[in-house]
């Protein structure tokens, strides 16, 4: 697995996020639970309750594109429907590497979306 996956951009720098809420390149996707800052194991875990009742997703931290400090909101690089389709999120094995493995190959193998997909207008 790409270590680099999992770790923070260095734009983002190591900013505990829980709390903050969260949107996907195409929305609001809910809330961080949690965050860990581990060095090459950092994720977001978020709790899209307002979005998908009863579901949390686990995110690599280094698809975190940016974050508003001000507004307390972190914006993720992947689509709405990337983010609904990734592994399910495991509260007893997410801290695990195998299990971590398998969502990093997930966001891996989903195409990341092009400078142009996010400049176009509806």
């Amino acid at each position: 697995m790409n270590g680099e996956l999992w770790t923070y951009p260095d734009s983002v720098g190591r900013l505990d996020l829980t709390g903050y809420d969260a949107e996907a390149l195409d929305g609001d996707i809910g809330t961080v639970d949690s965050a860990s800052l581990d060095a090459g194991a950092a994720y977001l875990v978020i709790d899209t309750g307002r979005w998908i009742l009863g579901k949390k997703v686990l995110i690599p931290a280094a698809l975190v594109e940016r974050v508003d400090r001000d507004d307390e909101r972190v914006y993720i690089g992947r689509s709405k429907d990337e983010i609904e389709k990734a592994p399910e999120f495991d509260a007893d094995r997410f801290r695990d590497a195998a299990y971590r493995d398998r969502v990093g190959d997930y966001y891996q193998a989903a195409p990341e979306p092009s400078a142009e997909q996010g400049d176009e207008e509806s």
